[in-house]
């Protein structure tokens, strides 16, 4: 059976036993926060358990090690949107340890590239228009600037509300254990 096969029976299980009851929730965070995080598959239950989240509770973005890579590219709209829109109130960017961003080689992700049969031609053409892979995939000197590299695209851009604090953390992707970086607070009084 594939995967698919596999996630809609499971689905068709789980409506039909109406165990979606304890999901049930209001589109607007509860805790009136949008929390940026890596998706790194040991976070998905983790991180809202370690910061004390449930089902709506908070708006929570997943991209590649919480990192923004263009001020007006889908994730900062999305923060943006959830501040103006959604009754946020507060960003929390959690990024976490032994994070694949900070060991990131976008020349060995373009060489699985053309081992998986993306074409020379493409790249080159790609090249040509302007698109600078090997910056697209670069990754970050460690988890902490990552974290804060996010923390001051959100900050610092110019859509965003004045008196918003951003905060930055780092998880233990093994304990759950926070380690607060940044306080957006404190950044706002200074």
């Amino acid at each position: 059976m594939s995967q698919i096969t596999d996630i809609l029976n499971h689905n068709k299980a789980f409506v039909e036993n109406e165990e979606y009851q304890s999901f049930i929730s209001g589109k607007f965070p509860d805790k009136k926060v949008v929390v940026l995080t890596c998706m790194d598959t040991r976070l998905t239950e983790l991180l809202p358990r370690a910061m004390n989240l449930r089902n709506g509770d908070a708006k929570i973005l997943k991209t590649a090690g919480a990192v923004i890579s263009s001020p007006f590219g889908s994730i900062m709209r999305s923060v943006l949107v959830a501040l103006y829109e959604l009754q946020a109130e507060e960003v929390i960017v959690v990024g976490h340890h032994e994070c694949g961003m900070a060991s990131l080689n976008a020349d060995r992700i373009m060489g699985k590239m053309r081992d998986r049969g993306i074409s020379e031609e493409v790249l080159s053409t790609l090249d040509h228009a302007g698109v600078q892979l090997g910056q697209w995939f670069k990754g970050v000197e460690n988890e902490t600037e990552g974290v804060m590299h996010s923390v001051n695209m959100i900050a610092n851009h110019p859509l965003m509300p004045p008196g918003v604090p951003v905060h930055g953390m780092l998880i233990d992707p093994k304990t759950g254990a926070l380690e607060l970086i940044s306080d957006g607070y404190e950044r706002l009084n200074n």
